[in-house]
Order: structure tokens, then C-alpha cells, then sequence
């Protein structure tokens, strides 16, 4: 039984499908330097915590205000700034992959 190959998960099956797409579309795989991986863990960092704030702040307005219609207003506000920073975030860590 040790020499049969064992079973490989469906993600690593997916995996490999992508691996190959790729390499038939003439992608090749660069990877990361330690300072890219370095930048993209603390531009996470950066954004995690910007995220935390914002919402820590949403929750302190939502709580002094009772009307309907300036709690549609605080949430409208509050996706939008989630969404800006969430694609700031992502914009910035595909920089940081590019250069190498």
C-alpha cells in the first residue's frame, strides 16, 4: 500500500488544471521575494486595521442614533468605505506583485 499514490483533494486537483491552463497560455509562475511577501503582509496589516477602525466607528454611530432613515445613511456610507479600502488594498498588493 506505501507505493500506491495516494489520493490527491479536489483543491489539488484544481490546482493543477490552473497550473496547466496556465502554462498552455504561456504564464509563467515568478515567485515572490521575502521583501514582496515583507510589503504584502503589511499592507494587509495596514488595511485589516483601517477595516477594524471603520467599523468600529460605524458601530459607535449606529448606536447614537435611532432614526431609520440616518442608519440607511450610516450603512450606505459604511459599505462604501469598506469597498474603497478593500480595493485600495487589493490594487496595492497587485502592484507589489508586479515588481519584482
Amino acid at each position: 500500500m506505501s507505493n500506491e499514490k495516494r489520493l490527491k483533494s479536489s483543491y489539488e486537483l484544481a490546482m493543477e488544471r490552473l497550473k496547466k491552463n496556465d502554462e498552455a497560455a504561456g504564464i509563467e509562475a515568478i515567485p515572490l521575494t521575502d521583501a514582496q511577501r515583507a510589503a504584502i503582509a503589511e499592507t494587509r496589516n495596514f488595511y485589516e486595521s483601517k477595516l477594524a477602525e471603520h467599523q468600529v466607528l460605524h458601530q459607535s454611530r449606529m448606536q447614537k442614533t435611532a432614526d431609520p432613515t440616518e442608519r440607511e445613511t450610516l450603512d450606505q456610507q459604511y459599505r462604501r468605505d469598506r469597498e474603497r479600502l478593500t480595493s485600495e488594498r487589493d490594487a496595492k498588493i497587485e502592484k507589489l506583485r508586479r515588481h519584482q
